[in-house]
């Protein structure tokens, strides 16, 4: 059939129309695809062309500055020093011992360094940078920069350290920080990402460890462009880290200072304590070590040199060390019998020297007996006798319950490594312990704090500080957080009889002021620095012989606690001299010294304060105390090859 010539004119124009549609639809598309080419190509090619270079756009994460520490007065106790590092990145290094080996040509580098940063290479992501030498001087950092070119993947790098500008003053308490081992990991179980950073200082004992995430802070990260060889060229972008926070503890540095000073020579620990606050105004442990350095990596040397020491340098006496009170315990013991009732205040005993029970002989020190005691001249004498008759009476589960209620036995809540709870025995807790019973001679040996009964320095601060106030004050380390204040602790009143701790007081005062006194010696004049307390001496074997015939290992502890101002108490103190023989001879004179430097306005003990008759020797002491005019020089730069 054939078309009608009008209906084939207007099928030509429909298809005509419809290519039209689809041509330009193609050259549209085309036009856009052109210029988004072109975008990329031309006006994006900077871009794409680091993009391009292995991923060139790298971004990093920024430590954040470790908070700092101060004592109660605002002087440093642990800062950051700026210093200077060299890193490298392995992903960037053809020839790992080459670069190795040039670097040894510009700077001091050690065998074990270089071992160490290749250890962590092994160990770490290859684009993560590691510390090859730390602690470099300008000199050293400006050679490395001139002869970047011919050192590709290795940078210089300003970084913080930890630094303790009064050395070992503060060593066991804020110990000290070091990088994070496999151990802390498992350890702790942290997933912060700034952790695995090659040699990111964490704390890792004392206040240091214990507050490590409020010392630590957040990371920042930035965004930067790095050359196909490694080298930044610039950052892109960067968001800053949260610094940690600041510390502020009760501890007083020039008080602290003294009474490491004090303790040179002897294995010690010196606990003193703002009776009104709980405040820990110094906590010493002698002999004492430089917290720096485990901080920029401790020879094998030192450290041998620390844990083969007899008097144990790396412990930390004051809160980890255990010893039986001795005659410092007496007072607990005359607390729970008047308490109890078994006993009062002007009953006398007769001392003659030794008390007979179950056919054994438990002896005074006093061979040849005190006679008559009261409760008074028991403490001031210090007559083992009185204390045997009062732990028949009583019976050692009262002992043990004002034992508690003064801080014995109990694992204080401070942020420091090791807080030992010490012992405060009990009937049950010998069975637990030992599948034993308890005896009377156990009763009578703890009435005079021996046997069973261990107690820290620190717990018998805690005890004196009670003693004094009659308020069951906690102590208190760490004074703000931050902007964060911490509370003063206390459970209020002990609840015992006023009349009752005053006795206690005022054989306490005898003690030290009283011709008859065993640290009468150990006196001061005038009412305002007034010193009460109590000396002890604790055995360390069983066999009794003169302390001069035997080994220094083999000598009685000596120990003291006290208070002042008698009238009005502000602090406590107490003093334990490792094997130092005598209470009277060893601890309380230390002990005085240091109320009398903590009563003062410059932290000296004043002259005026002791009797004319001991100031020439006790000036000449105080002279030759090692004490550093100035705690904070800076550690030198490490010296070239």
């Amino acid at each position: 059939m054939r078309r009608n010539p009008r209906d084939t004119e207007e099928s030509v124009r429909r298809i005509t129309r419809r290519g039209l549609m689809l041509g330009g639809a193609q050259i549209a598309f085309m036009a856009v695809l052109a210029g988004r080419m072109r975008h990329l190509q031309v006006e994006e090619a900077d871009a794409f062309r680091l993009l391009a270079e292995d991923n060139r756009i790298r971004y990093d994460l920024i430590p954040p500055e470790r908070g700092l520490i101060f004592d109660r007065e605002g002087r440093s106790i642990a800062t950051n020093e700026q210093t200077y590092r060299v890193v490298i990145k392995a992903a960037d290094v053809d020839d790992l011992e080459a670069t190795f080996a040039r670097l040894r040509t510009l700077i001091p580098l050690t065998e074990e360094e270089i071992e160490s940063a290749r250890t962590e290479i092994r160990r770490s992501n290859p684009t993560t940078s590691v510390t090859v030498a730390d602690r470099l001087s300008w000199e050293d950092v400006a050679e490395i920069a001139v002869n970047a070119p011919a050192l590709p993947g290795v940078s210089p790098e300003v970084g913080l350290s930890r630094l303790y500008p009064s050395y070992g003053d503060f060593a066991h308490v804020v110990g000290y920080v070091g990088p994070v081992s496999d151990y802390y990991l498992e350890q702790t179980r942290d997933t912060d990402p700034l952790l695995l950073t090659p040699r990111f200082q964490v704390g890792r004992v004392g206040v240091e460890a214990k507050l490590e995430k409020s010392l630590r802070g957040k990371a920042g990260n930035k965004q930067v462009e790095v050359n196909v060889r490694g080298r930044v060229m610039r950052e892109l972008s960067r968001k800053e880290g949260v610094p940690g926070k600041d510390l502020q503890l009760t501890l007083d540095s020039r008080l602290q200072a003294f009474v490491q000073a004090r303790m040179v020579g002897e294995s010690a620990s010196i606990v003193v304590m703002d009776v009104r606050t709980g405040d820990l105004v110094a906590i010493g442990s002698g002999p004492t070590f430089d917290p720096n350095k485990f901080v920029r990596g401790i020879s094998q040397r030192d450290y041998s040199a620390l844990v083969e020491n007899a008097y144990r340098p790396l412990a930390n006496k004051s809160v980890q060390g255990l010893y039986p009170p001795g005659s410092t315990f007496k007072m607990i013991t005359a607390l729970a019998a008047l308490e109890a009732g078994v006993v009062s205040v002007g009953e006398t005993i007769y001392c003659s020297g030794h008390k007979e029970v179950g056919g054994r002989r438990f002896h005074c020190w006093n061979r040849g007996g005190h006679g008559w005691m009261d409760l008074n001249d028991s403490l001031m004498r210090s007559c083992d006798v009185y204390y045997y008759e009062l732990a028949e009476r009583v019976g050692i589960e009262k002992i043990s319950e004002m034992a508690r209620k003064f801080g014995l036995g109990e694992r204080h809540d401070l942020p420091m490594s090791a807080v030992a709870e010490g012992t405060a025995p009990t009937k049950d807790w010998k069975f637990r312990r030992y599948k034993q019973d308890w005896v009377v001679g156990d009763s009578l040996n703890a009435a005079i704090g021996q046997g069973y009964v261990l107690a820290s320095p620190l717990q018998l601060a805690v005890m004196t500080a009670r003693l004094a106030t009659g308020e069951a004050i906690r102590p208190r380390l760490v004074k703000q957080i931050g902007d964060d204040a911490q509370p003063v602790m206390s459970d209020g009143p002990m609840g015992l009889s006023p009349t009752h701790l005053a006795r206690i007081r005022s054989a306490m005062f005898t003690v030290n002021n009283d011709r008859g006194g065993t640290a009468y010696a150990s006196r001061t004049v005038g009412e305002e620095m007034t010193i009460a307390g109590k000396t002890g001496t604790s055995q360390v074997r069983s066999v009794v012989v003169r302390n001069e015939d035997v080994p220094w290992e083999e000598r009685d502890h000596a120990l003291y606690v006290g208070f002042a101002p008698y009238d009005d108490p502000r602090f406590a103190v107490s003093v334990v001299v490792e094997h130092g023989g005598g209470g009277s001879t060893a601890a309380a004179p230390m002990a005085r010294d240091v109320l009398l430097a903590a009563l003062s306005d410059d932290g000296m003990p004043p002259l005026e304060a002791y009797p004319s008759a001991q100031r020439r020797a006790i000036e000449e002491r105080l002279r030759s105390l090692p004490l550093r005019p100035d705690a904070g020089g800076q550690p030198p730069v490490r010296d070239r090859a």
